[in-house]
This record gives C-alpha cells, sequence and structure tokens, in this order.
C-alpha cells in the first residue's frame, strides 16, 4: 500500500513514496504517533533513513514501537514532545531508490505510473496515469489520448500480463468498463 509523493519525476528528481503520516507528539520521550501507509511496517526500523515534510527534510529513525494500529517513532535527536511536535501532521517518506526489490512479479505502484495500457485486441487504450488504494483492489486510473479517463480495477480478470521491460500492461476490458 506504499502510495507515491510524485509519479515519475523526467527531471532525474527522487521520487519519495509516503510510509507514514505523522499526527502528534506522545508521551514525555519525544515519540510521535504515526499512521502507517505502507504494506511493509518491518522495514521502518531504527536506522532507517526517513524523510519528512513537503521539503522532504532527512532524518534517522531511533527506535519504532506499535501502538494501536500504527507505531509510535522517535527520530534521532529529538528528545521532548515539544522538539518532536515539529513533525506534527506531516508525511513521512522513503526514497524509491532505497527500498528492497519485490518478488518476481510484483511491482510498487509508483513502477506501474506511465505505462501504455494495451487491450488485449492490440489496440492501445491509454497510459496508466494514477493508482487508486480502495476497500477491495487498487483502480488504475488510465487516460486516454481524447483526455477521458477509464478507471480499471487491478484484479487479474483485467489485468492480463505486465511487462516492465516493454512498459506495457495488457488489460481485458468486461462488460460495462467503459
Amino acid at each position: 500500500m506504499t502510495t507515491e509523493q510524485n509519479s515519475g519525476s523526467p527531471k532525474g528528481e527522487p521520487i519519495y513514496l509516503a510510509i507514514g503520516f505523522l499526527r502528534r507528539p506522545h508521551g514525555v520521550q519525544g515519540e510521535v504517533i504515526m499512521d502507517l501507509h505502507t504494506d511493509f511496517p518491518d522495514r521502518i526500523t531504527p536506522g532507517r533513513n526517513v524523510y519528512v515534510g513537503e521539503k522532504h527534510e532527512s532524518f534517522t529513525i531511533g527506535a519504532v514501537r506499535t501502538h494501536g494500529n500504527g507505531l509510535l517513532v522517535k527520530i534521532r535527536g529529538f528528545e521532548t514532545p515539544e522538539q518532536v511536535g515539529r513533525f506534527r501532521n506531516q508525511w513521512m517518506y522513503v526514497k524509491s531508490t532505497e527500498v528492497p526489490a519485490l518478488p518476481e512479479g510484483k511491482f510498487y505502484k509508483h513502477e506501474l505510473i506511465g505505462l501504455t495500457v494495451m487491450l488485449d485486441d492490440g489496440n492501445k487504450l491509454g497510459i496508466l496515469n494514477e493508482v487508486l488504494e480502495t476497500g477491495a483492489n487498487d483502480v488504475y486510473v488510465v487516460r486516454k489520448e481524447d483526455d477521458k479517463e477509464v478507471l480499471l480495477p487491478a484484479i487479474p480478470d483485467v489485468v492480463l500480463e505486465v511487462n516492465m521491460d516493454e512498459r506495457i500492461m495488457k488489460v481485458h476490458l468486461l462488460d460495462g468498463l467503459l
């Protein structure tokens, strides 16, 4: 469920992936409550380099522990609730270049942005522009050449093949999708 800050960088700028939302200080030890926005919370560990806020300021995680459905995070160099208060209501990110590779056939959502979406009859549908997270399954937003959007459920009956080498996704349109 890792989400992205921006979808690709034509200027070679890094892509930042949101891993959590920092809510407010907790307790007196300089911890901050973080809502998780990643499928890999076990990778949020002490010593991990992270980036916070719109300016993507670099910090290092000092300690992590579970708290309800999220985490309590301590950032190195910030020891009091007053000091960590500066992180209130900000996103925490990692760079896309700093995440481990996924198993064969699995992709991070940011990697799918920009794929050419082809129909199973060989015709071009459009370009995958966005990935929406819904309760049941993700939804791919495909922008057609006429600037109209098509919403495709990310399910095996629709998404037939993803070829990252050629940057092509092959899909089958179920009745009612157009």
